[in-house]
């Protein structure tokens, strides 16, 4: 009986926690891969332990070299996306102009479409138009379908914020520029990193539209693609433990961040933050 009453009163935590392992699984099992030294190239069977894979990720300079132009291409079509995607989201949420419902549609248009039908579509647009394919036609791409993830993220936190404590900043004598700067930005910048992480992950991941759009650039998925043909080497698993290192670390102290700034709201009162603004 008591079994029976401490499942039923803890059965969503289990399937929670059963779900999230399912979901941990191929992540425990690069990283630990990435601890392997394969018995042959074609071999993904857990051999021998080494430490060689971490002390030589550039073992193969190939593969770090398509890391970097995948970083980059991320980089750029991050900042480029995030910035489109902040102002749009702030017109479409804070001003009521004729065609908002229609820009709102094709917003989610490259979302919904397929990768492969972007990804052609792109390639037309760039042949037709006489454009090399290369590194700027993949930032191009890349940008064209961040822009979306980055509207809809922010566009979420810009209607659950309260417009009110803006109207109380202007009414303790706060220029536009100060309530911006001191209520608006702060309070939509969670939004704003989420989305450029998002971002960044899509652009660095995207291999289909990339692949279309590349020309004779090859980045990091496209690289791995190749190198299944003739045996991934072992380094590639290092660089996806990494990269879910650094993100886990980026979001575990986001959080940690805005729990020190809710807290310290908290015990500073609902006053002190309008004040600041004055």
């Amino acid at each position: 009986m008591r079994v029976s009453r401490w499942l039923a009163d803890r059965w969503v935590m289990i399937v929670a926690l059963l779900v999230l392992g399912y979901l941990a699984l191929p992540i425990l099992v690069v990283a630990a891969l990435s601890f392997n030294r394969p018995s042959s190239r074609l071999s993904y069977d857990f051999n021998e332990f080494t430490l060689d894979n971490w002390r030589q990720p550039c073992a193969t300079s190939d593969m770090c070299d398509a890391v970097v132009r995948s970083v980059q291409i991320g980089f750029i079509a991050t900042v480029v996306a995030t910035v489109l995607g902040t102002l749009m989201a702030f017109a479409l949420v804070r001003h009521r102009f004729r065609g908002r419902s229609g820009i709102n549609v094709l917003i989610f248009l490259p979302m919904a479409t397929p990768e492969l039908v972007m990804g052609t579509s792109l390639l037309a647009l760039f042949v037709s138009a006489g454009v090399p394919q290369g590194f700027w036609t993949i930032v191009i791409a890349h940008v064209m379908f961040c822009v979306s993830f980055v509207v809809v993220t922010v566009k979420a936190r810009l209607a659950g914020m309260d417009r009110r404590l803006e109207e109380a900043a202007m009414d303790l004598y706060a220029n536009e520029w100060q309530t911006f700067r001191r209520i608006t930005l702060p309070l939509v910048l969670p939004g704003i990193v989420a989305a450029a992480l998002l971002a960044f992950s899509l652009s660095f991941d995207d291999f289909i539209i990339t692949n279309f759009n590349a020309g004779t650039t090859v980045t990091f998925p496209m690289y791995v693609w190749g190198a299944a043909q003739r045996g991934i080497p072992p380094q590639v698993n290092v660089i996806g433990t990494a990269m879910f290192a650094v993100a886990l670390l980026l979001v575990g102290l986001s959080s940690l961040r805005g729990r020190r700034a809710r807290r310290a709201n908290l015990l500073a009162g609902p006053s002190h933050q309008l004040r600041r603004s004055s």
